[in-house]
C-alpha cells in the first residue's frame, strides 16, 4: 500500500476511531487523546501494515490496546492507599501532644507483649515496625519473603488476641 493510500484510509477511519475510543474511555477528552496517539502509532508502525489485509482491524487493534496499555499502567501508578481514617491515625501518631498516660500505657504494655514473643516472631515484627521493608528483613534474616510476611501477619494476629480485653 503506497503512503498516500495508507493516509487516506486512516483519515477516512477518524470519524470511526473516535466513537470507538469514547466508547472505551467514556470521556471526551480522554477519546480525543486516544486518537491522537492511535493515529500516531498507526502512522509510526505503518511499515509493519501487511498489505492485503484488513486495515481497519489492523488500526482498530492498535487502539484496543493502547487503550488497555495505558489503563493497566494507570492501575499500577494510581495511590490505592488513599484512606482519611488512616491519614488521620498518621497525623494522630506524630502529634506528640497527644501522648496521654493512657497512650504511654498502652504502648508500654503492647511492647511487653511483644517481648514475650519468641525470636523467630518478634524479630521480624519488629523490624517492621521500625520501617524495613518485607525484602529488606528477608535478607537480613536469611528467610523467604513469603515466611516474612507470614510470621509478620501471625504475630499481629496473636496481639490481637493477646489485647483483645483491652
Amino acid at each position: 500500500m503506497t503512503a498516500k493510500k495508507f493516509d487516506q484510509q486512516l483519515l477516512s477511519l477518524q470519524d470511526k476511531l473516535l466513537y470507538f475510543a469514547l466508547s472505551l474511555t467514556a470521556n471526551d477528552e480522554d477519546a480525543r487523546d486516544l486518537l491522537q496517539e492511535t493515529t500516531l502509532k498507526a502512522l509510526t508502525y505503518r511499515n509493519q501494515f501487511v498489505n492485503n489485509t484488513n486495515f481497519k482491524a489492523w488500526v482498530f487493534t492498535i487502539m484496543k490496546n493502547t487503550f488497555i496499555n495505558n489503563y493497566r499502567r494507570d492501575q499500577k501508578t494510581r495511590n490505592t492507599f488513599d484512606s482519611t481514617e488512616d491519614a488521620i491515625r498518621v497525623a494522630y501518631k506524630h502529634n506528640y501532644a497527644s501522648e496521654t498516660p493512657e497512650n504511654v500505657y498502652s504502648v508500654n504494655e503492647m511492647s511487653a507483649k511483644v517481648e514475650k514473643l519468641d525470636d523467630d516472631f518478634r524479630i521480624p515484627f519488629k523490624m517492621h515496625t521500625q520501617g524495613f521493608k518485607y525484602k529488606e528483613i528477608a535478607e537480613e534474616l536469611d528467610l523467604p519473603i513469603g515466611t516474612v510476611k507470614s510470621r509478620i501477619f501471625f504475630t499481629r494476629k496473636k496481639l490481637q488476641e493477646m489485647l483483645k480485653d483491652k
